[in-house]
């Protein structure tokens, strides 16, 4: 018989959480014995949550493979910008099929906070995108310091707004401001980032369907299933875990039948992982992170990081450098996306999509 033993609860996790991070005061109740010993010693889990820090040493791994390199590129570029051009073109023609049939048009309104230039930048995109295919848009900027009380009002007059299909919050906010609070206040049904509980709650569940799929996950499946590559049974790794692309990103291969892997900041030689997956979905936001020895050879790698580095031959004064030392990748996997190019493109052609299906829904226009 194998024996039983029991083991003390220690505080261990706890003592790393940063000082400032989102406590659980109020939403989780230890349930303790008379004698003052807890019932159930799990902590809660927001009490686990630490942030994922990306040593530069991550990049730096003295991982080697047996792979040796070809001198000429053998990956395919997967287009995600003509791809998204043409899901732009349909969505224009059912944006004038609305308007000439119910005399409507759908309408995104986007709230900024503070002037990062990634954020300016993907802002600007959206309203141009939006623009082109004829759906209002409104963006409301907000300074820095605003308060969460300024935020919520804005988000308050947009969700009342009838003419007012979609809602976004551009993202990251300000440390001061709490994105949870705010996700919470947006409708689910205007909440076309996908970013809402109710939805992502959907999105995790077998046999629910979201409202709305968070757009990049989304862009990045379609450019698969657009390319021809196949999901089901595949292994898959994603490489980060944040809330608006790595956690939806693995849910969403799971609801397509992948087996996934996630690796974040604190996985242990996360390069053997990821050299053994098919499919390399990666949003960790470091430069040249994935190098081509992280690869199977023949594996599909879908970039999403977007990481801004200065360089003062562009025209805003920096360039967008992705997760994925493009240079080796080539050598080694069978389809790449670019960085610019890729997934960017296609996350506002799901987020014009999503923005299209939410005014069809209202409107009960098919």
């Amino acid at each position: 018989m194998i024996p039983r033993v029991s083991l003390p609860w220690r505080n261990g996790l706890r003592t790393r959480v940063p000082a400032g991070s989102r406590g659980c005061s109020g939403a989780q109740t230890t349930l303790r014995n008379d004698d003052g010993h807890p019932i159930i010693i799990s902590p809660p889990l927001v009490s686990l949550d630490i942030p994922d820090d990306w040593a530069p040493a991550t990049a730096q791994s003295g991982f080697s493979s047996p792979l040796s390199f070809s001198n000429e590129q053998q990956a395919a570029v997967i287009d995600g910008k003509s791809i998204a051009d043409e899901i732009r073109s349909r969505i224009g023609s059912e944006v004038r099929r609305m308007k000439k049939s119910i005399g409507m048009v759908p309408g995104l309104a986007v709230i900024v906070v503070g002037h990062r230039r990634d954020s300016q930048t993907y802002v600007r995109n959206k309203v141009m995108a939006c623009e082109e295919v004829g759906i209002k848009s409104m963006v409301t900027q907000l300074p820095e310091e605003c308060t969460k009380d300024q935020l919520l009002g804005a988000l308050s007059c947009f969700d009342v707004d009838p003419s007012v299909h979609g809602i976004l919050v551009q993202l990251p906010l300000p440390q001061h401001l709490d994105e949870g609070r705010v996700l919470d206040v947006l409708s689910p049904e205007k909440d076309v980032d996908g970013f809402h509980p109710i939805n992502m709650g959907n999105l995790a569940m077998r046999g629910r369907e979201p409202l709305f799929i968070p757009c990049t996950p989304k862009g990045c499946i379609e450019l698969l299933l657009r390319s021809g590559v196949e999901i089901t049974g595949k292994k898959a790794t994603v490489i980060g875990r944040s809330n608006i692309v790595g956690l939806p990103a693995s849910l969403l291969l799971q609801r397509h039948h992948a087996t996934v892997s996630i690796v974040h900041a604190f996985t242990k030689n996360p390069e053997h992982i990821t050299c053994e997956a098919d499919i390399v979905v990666t949003a960790a936001g470091v430069p040249n992170l994935v190098r081509g020895n992280w690869l199977k050879p023949g594996a599909v790698v879908i970039d999403i990081g977007t990481t801004p580095v200065e360089d003062s031959s562009c025209e805003h004064g920096y360039r967008l450098t992705g997760d994925v030392c493009y240079e080796e990748a080539v050598r080694v996997a069978s389809a790449i996306t670019p960085v610019p190019g890729g997934v960017g493109p296609m996350t506002i052609a799901m987020l014009l999509s999503n923005t299209l299906d939410s005014a069809k829904r209202v409107y009960a226009f098919t």
